[in-house]
């Protein structure tokens, strides 16, 4: 990705994107909830302070940048999403955000909550 696509992601507000992850979850036959149990193991948001950063439109720098805990575990994420390998994503944030996304893939894709909560 360049540096102009990185900005985008960047000022991008997480609610534009949250219902995004939800359908894709829903469409296959997942939850809301199951949701927000990813980015809350991910994140170390809670439902009150991820229902702030949707209230806020906070963008996804800012999302994770203030992430109250990133998980121990974030590197044993890893594989290929949108064509890049998720763990060998340089800049920061959009590493973050694209393991985020493997992690609503995996959910979409079947994979049980053990195995995509990395346990």
């Amino acid at each position: 990705m360049n540096d102009k696509n990185n900005l985008r992601v960047y000022r991008m507000p997480f609610v534009t994107v949250y219902p995004l992850y939800i359908k894709k979850a829903e469409r296959k036959g997942h939850t809301k909830e199951e949701v927000d149990e990813i980015i809350f193991w991910l994140t170390g948001y809670n439902k009150q302070t991820l229902q702030a950063v949707i209230d806020n439109k906070t963008d996804f720098q800012t999302f994770f940048e203030e992430a109250p805990q990133m998980n121990p575990n974030i590197s044993k994420i890893t594989g290929s999403i949108c064509g890049y390998r998720v763990e060998k994503i340089e800049d920061k944030v959009i590493r973050q955000v694209r393991y985020l996304d493997k992690l609503v893939d995996e959910l979409a894709n079947g994979k049980t909550m053990d195995k995509i909560l990395r346990k």
